[in-house]
């Protein structure tokens, strides 16, 4: 049933499809004037900074999807999530805790169970790192372009771009004052949505650009169905049971409150010297931290803790916080309700001054973050809930300097420093097992345990890379950047119910070791060589030797358990790396209407970071292992001249991402001996082997087909329709080899039409995303509380929990600029 259900919807998709691309040339032929152009129409090119200078995507020896400003606003692409719902082999999985997100490229992801664990993804604004999951709840908007880099990029993006890169630039200042105004209601979410940009010179050198984005949902996504339940607590002080009344969590999650804002003032005294500076914020406010959460796939078709159908569906189970116990809970609302709040502020300066035959470029930024949540951390509605709240700050300092040549002769150099400070701070507060305990304060009365944790670090890097133009149409690069990282982390319990001591350890805990003191080290060389030869100007043939590093770190979220005899190697882990080849072609074809790429991998990784959780010692751990991921991709872009506005584009994408050596991983949670749980460890515990298992969230095949038209109609009109195919086959969401993880595959369908002046005076739009309304998961966990013990002779397995993605979206849209 569903591989026809899959076919009916890439039939659909196709006859959509199918239709605009007769449409278009109709079209064209009855708007087209009675002189055919032949110059009108063709490809454009596409500028990119992969190697950290301005050069044709065709230009670069990196594999690269390019999205334009042009694309970004008529997709409507302002987050990451909505970026990766549309780009091949790259998904993005929204977690309530932990980083708050699994950002998965080519197969190689980072678990999102650790706040500690950077994104092997990373994530680059404005020329600046970003490490942290949550910049997922950053909404990006008014950009100037979006890159996405696919493989190790660490010569030019540093550490933690061990699987790839996601590189985002805001608008800079026109050159002319102009104003744009866009307003859009999304009917599923009904969500209301304004922008305005006005942007312009101030001086004969001075431009300035204001951009402002506020949202507000009335509904949302997901339907929570949960029903009341009573949370019934033992006082371990006088065997006393209180019943508390949990609520539903808001019926439509997740009720998204938005406001976001940039000033970027881009001074540029000579033709030498060109300053930005840019200060942005960003205020997100949701009312449920895991409304994406959703019981797909159980055991018996039924949840184990509530009995609800667990279904593939946009439909969750969540309850408040009990009202009485809420009033003094730490960090959470008064009433209880469920609710994540990210505020973010940063600052950047980007100075770049030209020398005859160098150019100097800075680049130093500010960055501060804090996250606060309150959630039903059973992520299912049950009377022996778990309930928790959290509050992170995150800020960092940057400064980085390079120079780059641009001699006549041969040989150029690009050669470059980077110094970072950053600062994590950590609290969190659970309340689980029905317990509490009457003689404590009113704000660890009901709580079952409590954490606190901090990591300062501090990185310096320095760069540089040689190009050798050995004849004019062959260049080799070679270069090198060398990374020391230094982390110094705490981690402590401070405060464990009574009841709990003998599975958590205390603060002042009597056997020492209740204050958790780490000071980490870390150095590395990754270098990188590359060859490339362009016979003619269309044609690129390149090769590529890459390697890269990924931070080692601490999880300051984990957990000090009496039952581990070594909690510091809990709760570090350590820096994963990554090696091998890429190479491929690029053309562009047919009188610059047809471009063509291809590329093929294959890359090592060593110290792979793994999150689990160790539920026979009730403790988190990050273990390390071997993998692999190689494929091929191809891509298409055609822009026939002979149809001016029209461009079909595509890709089929293969890839096997598997690990080499994991030959004591953990079992997944009530997998059995049979099932391969039957390895026993000489100090406890049952492990079982993974080499050759897939990686989590690493389908086979993925492709995109999608076409576009914008052409005038008369009267100063111009009218455009695009619709966009994305498939993935089926993969394990799990990391662990749950085979009850497995998303099946699938097929989403993005649609837009819209209608407006030619000089862009006005425009109306409409908007779709997801139309083939398909529910899929981009992450798991096994439910909590729910499945037995690994090992055993009869399975048990756990509900999953997966992050699921959003439903059909629909948004009309009006613009206007002047």
């Amino acid at each position: 049933m569903q591989n026809n259900a899959v076919k009916r919807e890439l039939l659909q998709s196709a006859a959509i499809l199918v239709a605009i691309l007769s449409a278009a040339p109709a079209l064209a032929q009855d708007a087209a004037p009675q002189e055919p152009q032949a110059t009108a129409g063709g490809l454009q090119d596409i500028v990119v900074t992969a190697r950290k200078r301005a050069e044709s995507v065709q230009d670069v020896p990196v594999a690269v999807t390019a999205i334009s400003s042009e694309m970004v606003q008529r997709q409507d692409l302002t987050s990451i999530e909505k970026i990766a719902a549309r780009t091949p082999n790259l998904n993005v999985g929204r977690a309530s805790n932990g980083s708050g997100a699994q950002l998965t490229l080519r197969g190689i992801g980072s678990s999102s169970t650790s706040i500690g664990i950077e994104q092997s993804v990373a994530v680059v604004v404005d020329g600046v790192y970003y490490g942290q999951g949550r910049i997922i709840n950053e909404g990006f908007f008014d950009l100037g372009r979006v890159e996405i880099l696919k493989g190790p990029q660490a010569l030019f993006f540093g550490k933690n771009a061990t699987a790839g890169v996601i590189s985002l630039t805001s608008a800079d200042p026109t050159d002319k004052v102009e104003f744009k105004a866009r307003a859009g209601y999304e009917f599923k979410a009904e969500q209301a949505q304004l922008e305005l940009v006005g942007s312009g010179p101030l001086t004969d050198t001075l431009g300035i650009r204001v951009a402002v984005r506020a949202s507000k949902m009335w509904g949302g996504y997901y339907r929570n169905v949960a029903n009341p339940v009573t949370y019934t607590t033992f006082d371990i002080a006088d065997n006393s049971l209180e019943g508390h009344v949990a609520t539903p969590a808001s019926s439509e999650a997740p009720g998204e409150k938005e406001l976001l804002g940039r000033i970027t003032l881009k001074w540029e005294p000579t033709d030498r010297l060109t300053a930005t500076f840019k200060a942005s914020g960003a205020y997100n406010k949701v009312d449920n931290s895991s409304w994406n959460y959703v019981a797909y796939n159980c055991p018996s078709g039924s949840s184990q803790l509530n009995g609800y159908s667990c279904q593939k569906d946009f439909i969750t189970h969540q309850n408040n916080i009990p009202t009485d116990i809420a009033a003094n809970f730490p960090f959470s609302e008064p009433d209880g309700q469920l609710y994540n709040r990210y505020k973010s502020y940063a600052l950047t300066a980007n100075i770049g001054y030209k020398l005859d035959n160098v150019t100097l470029t800075s680049v130093t930024n500010y960055n501060w973050n804090n996250n606060r949540w309150a959630c039903a951390c059973d992520f299912q509605s049950s009377a022996a809930g778990t309930w928790a709240t959290e509050n992170s700050t995150f800020h960092a300092f940057s400064s980085e300097l390079r120079a780059l040549t641009t001699f006549d002769g041969p040989i150029n150099l690009m050669i470059g420093g980077l110094y970072q400070k950053t600062k994590r701070n950590f609290d969190q507060f659970i309340m689980f097992a029905n317990i509490e305990d009457s003689t404590q304060s009113a704000a660890n009365r009901y709580l079952a345990t409590t954490k606190t944790s901090f990591t300062n670090g501090e990185t310096t890097a320095m760069f540089g890379q040689v190009t050798w133009k050995v004849i004019p149409t062959v260049e080799l690069a070679g270069g090198v950047r060398y990374t020391h990282e230094t982390k110094d982390s705490y981690f402590t319990q401070p405060y464990n119910n009574a009841a709990v001591t003998t599975i958590f350890r205390a603060q002042n805990d009597p056997d020492g070791l209740g204050q958790i003191f780490a000071n980490q080290s870390f150095n590395n060389w990754s270098p990188e060589a590359s060859i490339t030869w362009k016979p003619t100007r269309d044609i690129l043939v390149y090769g590529a030797y890459k390697t890269a590093y990924k931070s080692g770190g601490f999880s300051n979220g984990g957990i000090n358990s009496k039952f581990s005899a070594d909690p510091l190697s809990d709760l570090t882990f350590d820096p994963e790396r990554a090696r091998g080849f890429e190479g491929g072609i690029k053309t562009t074809l047919a009188d610059r209407q047809l471009r063509l790429n291809l590329g093929v991998y294959s890359y090592k990784y060593k110290d792979l970071q793994v999150d689990f959780f160790n539920s026979p010692i009730f403790a988190f751990q990050t273990l390390t292992a071997d993998a692999r991921t190689k494929g091929a991709e191809l891509e298409f872009e055609f822009a026939p001249r002979a149809v001016e506005g029209l461009n079909i584009h595509g890709s089929i994408n293969y890839n096997k991402a598997n690990y080499t050596n994991f030959p004591q991983a953990p079992c997944y949670a009530g997998e059995s001996q049979a099932e391969g749980c039957n390895i026993v460890l000489a100090g406890g515990g049952v492990r079982q082997d993974l080499n050759g298992k897939p990686l989590s969230v690493a389908p086979k095949w993925t492709g995109t087909l999608g076409a576009s038209y914008d052409h005038a109609i008369g009267n100063g009109l111009m009218f455009g329709l695009n619709a966009d195919v994305r498939y993935s086959s089926s993969y394990l969401a799990s990391g662990f080899g749950n085979p009850d993880s497995r998303q099946s595959r699938y097929a989403t369908l993005d649609a837009g039409i819209r209608l407006g002046a030619e000089d862009e005076r006005w425009q109306v739009a409409v908007i779709g995303k997801n139309l083939t309304n398909r529910f899929y998961v981009t992450g798991v966990v096994d439910g909590p509380s729910t499945g037995g013990a690994s090992g055993g002779v009869t399975p048990a397995h756990a509900d999953q929990l997966g992050f699921g993605t959003l439903p059909r979206t629909v948004m009309v849209q009006l613009s206007t600029k002047f």
